[in-house]
């Protein structure tokens, strides 16, 4: 994930939006092992405290939006 600061601002507020479409495209721009940094992080911001309920259901929606693509491809 070698992108810069404003890049990686806009990342993750299309990863965190809640719009599906935003949230599986941004997700798509990143190579496999991003992808795989960037679950491992969704899951924590759902699982661990410290997160604000707003952040919790935007990493929630935004694991289900990855789900439900994946799903999908099946």
């Amino acid at each position: 994930m070698n992108k810069a600061p404003e890049q990686l601002d806009q990342l993750w507020d299309n990863l965190l939006s809640r719009q599906p479409d935003l949230i599986r495209a941004a997700f798509a721009s990143l190579d496999i092992s991003s992808q795989k940094a960037v679950l491992t992080h969704l899951h924590r911001m759902v699982s661990d405290s410290g997160w604000q309920p707003e952040q919790k259901n935007s990493a929630e929606a935004a694991i289900h939006a990855l789900a439900d693509q994946s799903e999908q491809e099946q």
